[in-house]
């Protein structure tokens, strides 16, 4: 075994479905310190507790917000989308979910159940 799973047969980037239509949003400077913290402090961990590939590509708009692209299994691409839906929502309930969802991946990875439990509760 390589170092970090790279010769991992299994591993998310060997999936060539995993890289079709990547999640693509754009955020405001203070969401993106919110989400990804200073300097961009929690990028890595998320990326790891997901199983994705994130790029930000700051004041990538004339507006100033930072292009965000994410790429990895089709299931966890959508969590994150409606993690960052729920973030920027106005709707009470949705904006704490999406701030729960936020501190899950900070802290912990996001396992099969995570996302089980979640897209049964969504439908």
């Amino acid at each position: 075994m390589g170092i970090d799973g790279v010769d991992d047969p299994n591993a998310w980037w060997r999936c060539p479905e995993n890289f079709d239509s990547p999640l693509i949003l754009f955020i405001y400077w203070d969401k993106e310190n919110w989400i990804f913290g200073q300097r961009d402090f929690y990028l890595r961990c998320i990326e790891e507790h997901t199983n994705t590939f994130i790029q930000l590509e700051q004041r990538f708009t004339a507006s100033g917000r930072t292009r965000v692209t994410v790429v990895g299994p089709p299931r966890v691409r959508q969590w994150l989308e409606d993690m960052f839906r729920g973030m920027s929502s106005e709707n009470l309930y949705l904006h704490v979910l999406g701030l729960s969802m936020l501190r899950h991946v900070q802290e912990q990875p996001l396992t099969s159940a995570d996302l089980e439990d979640y897209f049964r509760s969504q439908s």
